[in-house]
């Protein structure tokens, strides 16, 4: 069974009040590990085979950015568990997709 999360980094106590560097090591760790995912403007959405997977990717990007200097990190994570179907990224996006006639 896939479950499908969006992953939430937010660095705090850094010298700028720009992220995208940091949320670039993440998805650097997200890349390391062959995890599928896909960044948005406000997230990182991903597939992974269980809660165990996750718990080691946000463990993974925190230890990254604490090596990095972050003096506190903040993670929002919201997990999908579907049980009726398989579920992936591209699936969840299709499926709004064609509700608005965009096959």
């Amino acid at each position: 069974m896939k479950i499908l999360a969006s992953l939430r980094v937010i660095p705090v106590g850094t010298s700028s009040t720009s992220i995208s560097s940091y949320v670039a090591e993440a998805v650097r760790v997200l890349e390391r590990r062959n995890v599928k995912h896909v960044v948005t403007p406000f997230s990182t959405d991903v597939e992974l085979s269980s809660l165990l997977e996750l718990a080691e990717v946000v463990e993974e990007v925190v230890a990254r950015l604490r090596f990095l200097g972050v003096s506190r990190v903040l993670v929002d994570v919201t997990v999908d568990f579907r049980f009726d179907k398989e579920v992936s990224l591209e699936r969840r996006v299709s499926s709004v997709g064609e509700k608005l006639g965009k096959s």
